[in-house]
């Protein structure tokens, strides 16, 4: 069995939520207040035997209006649904314990578990008055605080809730549900001799040899006799240390003992005095842990490890103890049948490469079946990059308003599908999965944008980590892959935000020809008689115009090609996008002064070689009669185009990006008599101005 659904209604940031979960490990990842840990704690309020059941007031979801509050006491009402898994044996434990709560009798069968802390009936006509007065939310919550909180009741029912049927305690007591929060003192729940946890554990695998052993070799009663000889010859042994210690106490112990006459501690003929015995259990435990390291002759305690280290000594720990409690032969009627482990950010103190590996580790210990389900809440890229799609659950908050998405489950089940969740797979890696923590992402098709759209951002008045948004380079025209994760649309979606900035990157190719080939705006539909044109972007813009959560922008007009282009053509009066890096430099800085200094297009285009490239550009400009196009655009597009052939991506779009931050810092005038670098003038083209603003608003 596994716990495949539960539902939330009034509990914390959860006004009404339903959140599917995996039949074995579930990442739950997020942004900061996205409801994760509240998450974790409402499962908890099922499962958990050792948390306390009433709630307190800021538990309650504030989404709620003054008027539905004085017509209605709050109440916080979260169901777990439990489903049969799949290979399940129907004879084990898991449906018996269950058996009471079943709300579906065939297979696959389904119980369920509902927690409902509320005032009870008769109350509601003392808060009805009472609330009656109340002008503000504020007002109201204070006098549920102050006046009803104490008589709320919390119940948990089995089955049917309607029928409120309560839960078997002993039924629920077979949960063991272990919660590792974020913040935990490892030393104080681990190095100490006196911890639970720590005693229950060696207790367990004390003589694991006798007790592993396969039953057909060494019968129950047989190792019951083994196991017992063993600690009598060690509370032998040990009776004998400690009259050893007794004997060398005598005189000291007639001095303290002193003490304890003159204080009249010897009343009514009280003595005093000092004996004891010491279990195996109770030796072993008072020995420090340490840590021995491989090859060296040293030993440490492990209190002096860092704490990354010893979470994982910890974790470590709390799975061994978590077989402990499941094991049937050794804790009979009192063992677990279900091991749940939930984790509160484990990358906490761990290095990336250990956060992987605990990670494997946490997998392989759920496919032996120590741990039946896990579930995880973490920050990590590192984490979320390793494990799969299926297996991430996606919590975003909204303005208030909480919503699940489900990376696995929003490809079609077609091959276009499958194809398409493949690549986003294999696309995630410790970088590129930012897309799923951050609360708003504009994608990009390659390095240039991604380095340069945080600084243009700037220009705009904007700052994106501000608004916590994402730049995700996906490679080309990849875009439709990652959409399917966002497409609100679908259900299952990721209700987050999304800006595409494409290129329109037209193309021509001849008639008699099957493919397409990349062209410049002034080649772009220039000979409609023997050539076909299209572009990338004209398409994508009209299909997401009006969509809930996704926009396309781009280069969208008849001069427009690529990123690049775009910004030459926005910035030919400035030398500021020619960068130390970029080729042609000579060319491009005569050009821009011959535009500077309104020189004829012919003077232009007579300063460029004779190569290919250079010649193409001369005869298309050269033929060049569309009256769309004036010798202005003739000029722009001379030099957009050498400055696209001139720029190297990468490295051309750092150098850029700085000199951009540098000028943002620069003063937009210089004081009088001063002579000082001042800010020059830089132009965001169109279409990513527009796509910051509508992002960030």
């Amino acid at each position: 069995m596994y716990i495949s659904k539960i539902i939330i209604e009034g509990f914390r940031n959860f006004p009404k939520n339903t959140i599917e979960f995996n039949d074995g490990v579930n990442v739950i990842i997020g942004h900061n207040n996205a409801g994760k840990t509240s998450l974790l704690k409402a499962i908890g309020l099922m499962i958990d035997q050792n948390v306390p059941k009433k709630l307190e007031i800021d538990d309650f979801s504030k989404h709620i209006s003054l008027a539905d509050l004085q017509a209605n006491a709050p109440e916080i009402v979260i169901s777990l649904d439990i489903d049969q898994s799949k290979s399940e044996d129907l004879t084990s434990d898991d449906l018996v314990t269950v058996a009471d709560w079943l709300i579906k009798l065939e297979e696959p069968y389904q119980a369920k578990l509902t927690y409902r802390f509320s005032l009870p009936f008769e109350k509601h006509g003392d808060y009805h008055t009472a609330l009656t007065g109340c002008t503000t939310k504020q007002d109201a919550w204070l006098v549920i605080k102050h006046e009803f909180l104490r008589f709320y009741q919390n119940k948990i029912y089995g089955g049917d809730p309607t029928l409120r049927v309560l839960a078997d305690s002993s039924a629920l007591q077979k949960f063991d549900f272990q919660f590792l929060t974020a913040i935990r003192d490892v030393e104080r729940d681990m190095f100490t001799g006196k911890n639970t946890m720590l005693r229950d554990v060696l207790d367990f695998f004390m003589d694991y040899e006798i007790k592993s052993a396969d039953d057909a070799v060494k019968n129950k009663a047989t190792k019951l006799a083994e196991i017992k000889a063993l600690k009598t010859n060690f509370t032998a042994k040990a009776g004998g240390l400690i009259k050893d210690l007794q004997t060398r106490m005598e005189a000291g112990k007639e001095h303290i003992l002193s003490y304890a006459t003159q204080t009249g501690a010897t009343f009514n003929n009280a003595l005093p005095d000092f004996d004891g015995t010491i279990s195996d259990v109770e030796m072993y435990s008072a020995i420090k842990l340490i840590i021995g390291y491989a090859g060296l002759d040293i030993t440490i305690p492990a209190s002096h490890n860092g704490l990354g280290y010893n979470n994982l000594i910890f974790m470590s720990l709390l799975l061994a103890k978590m077989q402990v409690n499941s094991d049937g032969s050794y804790l009979g009627s009192n063992a677990k049948v279900f091991p749940v482990l939930a984790i509160e950010e484990p990358e906490a103190h761990l290095h990336p490469a250990m956060q992987y590996k605990f990670l494997k580790f946490l997998k392989e210990n759920k496919n032996k079946r120590k741990v039946r389900q896990i579930f995880v809440t973490t920050h990590s890229t590192q984490i979320t990059s390793a494990v799969s799609l299926d297996e991430i659950i996606c919590l975003h908050n909204e303005k208030g308003v909480i919503s699940a998405g489900y990376p696995g489950k929003v490809f079609p089940d077609t091959p276009s599908g499958h194809d398409s969740k493949a690549y986003v797979q294999r696309f995630l890696d410790a970088t590129r999965s930012d897309m799923l923590f951050a609360q708003k992402i504009i994608f990009v098709e390659g390095l240039a944008e991604e380095i340069l759209i945080p600084t243009l951002a700037k220009y705009c008045g904007k700052n994106l980590e501000d608004h916590h948004v994402a730049v995700v380079p996906v490679g080309g025209r990849f875009f439709d892959n990652f959409l399917a994760l966002f497409d609100t649309t679908n259900r299952y979606a990721i209700p987050k935000k999304v800006v595409c900035l494409k290129d329109r990157d037209p193309e021509q190719k001849e008639n008699t020809e099957s493919f397409y080939e990349g062209c410049y705006p002034y080649n772009f539909g220039q000979d409609t008689a023997n050539y076909t044109y299209r572009d990338h972007l004209a398409t994508k813009i009209a299909t997401y115009i009006r969509h809930n959560n996704i926009r396309f922008f781009g280069q969208n007009h008849p001069k427009g090609k690529t990123f690049e282009y775009e910004l030459s053509l926005n910035n030919v009066d400035s030398k500021i996008l020619i960068t130390k890096s970029i080729s042609n430099k000579n060319e491009l800085e005569d050009l821009l002064n011959m535009y500077a200094l309104s020189k004829p297009t012919a003077d232009l285009l007579g300063r460029l070689g004779k190569s290919g490239p250079k010649k193409e550009l001369k005869d298309a400009i050269s033929t060049l009669v569309d009256p769309s196009w004036s010798e202005e655009d003739k000029k722009k597009a001379i030099i957009a185009t050498r400055y696209l052939n001139s720029v190297g991506k990468g490295e051309n779009a750092l150098e850029l990006a700085n000199l951009l931050e540098v000028n943002l810092g620069l003063p937009t005038t210089a004081p009088v008599g001063v002579t000082t670098p001042v800010q020059q003038a830089f132009n965001v083209p169109y279409y990513i101005k527009k796509a910051i603003l509508w992002i960030c608003q």
